[in-house]
């Protein structure tokens, strides 16, 4: 696959999991400023923490998928 098409795909599976996480109808700034924010918690003192925290939740919503 080249470099355009990878680029592509990973900027939908980003926008799919702002939709999955329940944020699909929010502003564009409020979603940029959720990210921002978790973005800076991952680059804090406690950032192996949040990471942990962060991968739990994220783990247990792709749990909830249906097969």
């Amino acid at each position: 696959m080249n470099a355009r098409k990878q680029d592509t795909r990973h900027k939908i599976e980003l926008g799919g999991l702002v939709i999955k996480a329940g944020l699909g109808d929010e502003p564009k700034v409020v979603v940029l400023g959720a990210l921002a924010l978790a973005a800076a918690a991952l680059q804090g003192q406690n950032a192996n923490a949040n990471r942990a925290r962060f991968a739990a939740e994220g783990e247990a919503s792709f749990q909830g998928d249906s097969p």
